[in-house]
């Protein structure tokens, strides 16, 4: 007999016959359970990250392409005087984690040959992130998309699909119908496996100012450009 199984009745069948059906469904029922482990993963091995060749940069500096913006007329500003580390020329900043890799990179840009007085200025802000747990893809348009939902009285967004780049890709332009309004504001968004990227463009330009505004669609080719060389760089 068994361990653990019950004693035989004194007719000596009736016992067995218990037995025998207690295995049963307890056969079945562990069959039962394997196929709810099955169903909702239990037993399947953690799915690896589809990190697409990008790699983790302390610096997103180092591998952020700015050449279209300088052939556009813009050069970074000279901080170099400055004592404030936190005021430098371009800014940079990491995470490394289990989970999730971000890095940053801030770039204050001025038209080329600017004087003090000629007050315009553009900020490239560049984020990256290396998703190592969590696929971003089911979310990720949805993150844009939402831009659309965002109006006032004087701005709304468009939110348009981008192709050449990554998996997918996404712009998103402000539409600004204030009077005072001199400058663009506008995001490329990319999707490569489980890497996400965002490029940011924003430009101010005062009303004395001799250096015009670039357009949300000529800002778009620069981001464009940019990220396409940059999204190399990052996998070397």
């Amino acid at each position: 007999m068994p361990p653990g199984a019950p004693p035989t009745g004194s007719g000596g069948g009736g016992g067995g016959k218990g037995w025998l059906w207690g295995l049963g469904g307890a056969v079945v029922a562990s069959a039962v359970w394997a196929g709810v482990l099955f169903a909702t993963g239990g037993f399947e091995d953690e799915t690896k990250a589809d990190l697409a060749g990008y790699r983790y940069w302390t610096n997103l500096c180092t591998p952020t392409d700015t050449q279209p913006f300088e052939d556009a007329g813009y050069e970074q500003k000279d901080e170099s005087g400055s004592t404030s580390t936190s005021s430098s020329n371009p800014q940079h900043s990491s995470s490394e984690n289990v989970a999730l890799d971000s890095m940053t990179c801030n770039v204050d840009f001025e038209p080329s040959g600017s004087s003090s007085s000629d007050y315009s200025s553009v900020w490239l802000y560049t984020t990256a992130s290396l998703h190592k747990k969590t696929n971003p893809g089911p979310e990720f348009e949805a993150q844009y998309r939402s831009y659309e939902d965002q109006k006032t009285s004087t701005y709304s967004y468009d939110v348009s699909p981008v192709s050449g780049l990554g998996d997918e890709a996404y712009v998103v332009k402000q539409n600004n119908s204030s009077s005072s309004n001199t400058g663009a504001y506008v995001i490329l968004a990319v999707r490569d496996g489980w890497m996400t990227y965002q490029s940011t463009w924003s430009q101010y330009v005062s009303s004395s100012s001799s250096a015009s505004a670039k357009t949300p669609e000529e800002a778009t080719e620069l981001l464009k450009k940019s990220a396409g060389a940059t999204l190399e760089k990052m996998k070397e």
